[in-house]
């Protein structure tokens, strides 16, 4: 799979005075997460997506540590339901989460002003 096609090149974000902002570097990890979750494969399998949420999402996702929820949310992002998450249906997930996070910000800066 070709993930850095839009990337600078990997030896320009290895140099030490290049500094990598925080943006970067989260899109890095986002991206990071789902190759070595997919340990080379161009999806996540149902184990592999299992692993990935539990250890990384546990923190703002409900049920992580259920199997058939996480089961049944796979089934939601698989869209072409071929059994496995590919990148564009990990990075819906990841827009969701996202989104949620603002709308919840956005209430709480909204209720302390």
């Amino acid at each position: 799979m070709k993930v850095d096609w839009f990337c600078r090149e990997k030896q320009h974000y290895e140099t030490s005075a290049y500094r990598i902002s925080k943006m970067e570097s989260a899109i890095k990890t986002v991206v990071g997460q789902f190759v070595s979750s997919a340990r080379g494969k161009e999806s996540l399998n149902k184990d592999n997506f299992q692993k990935l949420v539990q250890r990384q999402l546990g923190n703002i996702m409900a049920d992580t540590d259920s199997s058939s929820a996480v089961k049944d949310m796979m089934r939601g992002l698989d869209e072409n339901q071929d059994g496995k998450v590919s990148f564009q249906e990990y990075m819906t997930l990841i827009g969701y989460l996202a989104n949620s996070l603002s709308e919840s910000k956005t209430k709480t800066q909204t209720a302390t002003n």
